[in-house]
């Protein structure tokens, strides 16, 4: 009998609980034996428990150690900046993995990306140290800077550390080594932000010391926006700080055919949040229309993740199947079918 888990299960507001419905149908299809605890958040969440992330789902998580998680809508006015932010904060996900490959059949320019990004998802500009124009935190800040910042500024705080650059940088490092990769590149802007940027880069160079197999460089992240659109073959594994890291992944995954084919996965220490990078699409809702591929390929990272290698790897390849004949496509990818069609599609291919 196969081994069975038990994984939280967030299906998200618009399209998500039809996306996630849709990948709960190919996993059974795939012959996994999966006990889905079915938690809320966002504007779901909000209905219901008064916050769009509640402490049951925090717990839930924390308990089953995995998540597949759907789009979130983060209500407007609630306090919460981001819920996929707060997730990530309260959980301690260091760590968000955004594979970019393209498989044949993808409308492209390009033929060669595979490319993994790693991301940290803790501080930076995104750590959310900010103060509002004429507050007294700024007020402070101004005062300071012996009239580098213009009165009446509002104002961002950028922290990086060396304890998170290094887990960072080893943790691209470890998925380079598993993964048979054979260069790690970090980027930041160093070459202006020399103290915080500069520290990401000193934390990569230590770090690189141990894992002399691989080849290890750094680039700015404005020439690497240049090199990833003109060569991007050249590239294997990207580490960044959190901004960069954002930006970095969207361009990437502009570069495999968008974001409906752009899985994720947010890692910590022994817990992992697993969810497609895309929105909600809250328009789409119910139209049975939107793109499931990327949610499908966010399962197939957290198979690999809980030991199911093989069916992972399975369930990859029906994908490229599905992709590479070019008949059961979304619209986002120049087709006509429905989310459904796409879903029976890929269960077709499973071997």
């Amino acid at each position: 009998m196969n081994q069975k888990h038990t994984i939280t299960l967030i299906p998200g507001d618009g399209t998500g609980p039809e996306i996630t419905d849709c990948v709960k149908r190919i996993l059974s299809a795939a012959g996994l034996n999966i006990d889905w605890e079915i938690m809320p958040a966002g504007e779901t969440a909000l209905k219901e428990y008064g916050t769009p992330l509640p402490k049951e789902t925090l717990d839930s998580i924390r308990k089953n150690k995995v998540a597949l998680k759907g789009p979130i809508t983060t209500p407007i006015g609630t306090g919460f900046r981001s819920v996929n932010v707060s997730i990530r904060q309260e959980l301690n996900l260091f760590a968000c993995l955004r594979p970019c490959k393209i498989y044949r059949g993808i409308v492209s320019k390009y033929t060669d990306v595979d490319i993994i990004i790693v991301r940290e998802n803790t501080e930076d500009l995104y750590a959310g140290i900010e103060f509002e124009p004429g507050s007294e935190g700024a007020e402070k800040i101004i005062a300071l800077s012996g009239g580098k910042i213009r009165k009446g500024s509002a104002i961002s705080i950028k922290p990086i550390s060396k304890q998170a650059s290094e887990r960072i940088v080893r943790f691209a490092f470890e998925y380079a080594v598993r993964h048979g990769r054979r260069k790690v590149t970090s980027v930041t802007k160093a070459n202006i932000m020399k103290f915080t940027d500069g520290l990401f880069f000193d934390a990569g160079r230590g770090v690189a010391k141990d894992y002399p197999k691989i080849e290890y460089e750094e680039k700015l992240v404005d020439n690497m926006c240049m090199q990833l659109v003109q060569k991007p073959h050249l590239y294997d594994v990207l580490v960044l700080p959190n901004l960069y890291g954002d930006i970095l992944s969207d361009l990437c995954a502009g570069l495999v055919g968008g974001l409906g084919v752009a899985p994720g996965a947010n890692i910590g220490d022994g817990i992992a949040v697993f969810e497609a990078v895309h929105g909600s699409a809250p328009k789409y809702t119910g139209q049975n229309k939107v793109n499931p591929i990327a949610m499908v390929l966010s399962a197939e990272l957290m198979l690999e993740h809980i030991g199911e290698t093989q069916t992972a790897q399975s369930l990859e390849n029906a994908v490229a199947a599905v992709i590479r004949e070019g008949k059961h496509l979304t619209y986002d990818l120049g087709g006509t079918a429905k989310m459904s069609e796409t879903a029976d599609a890929i269960i077709s291919k499973l071997k």
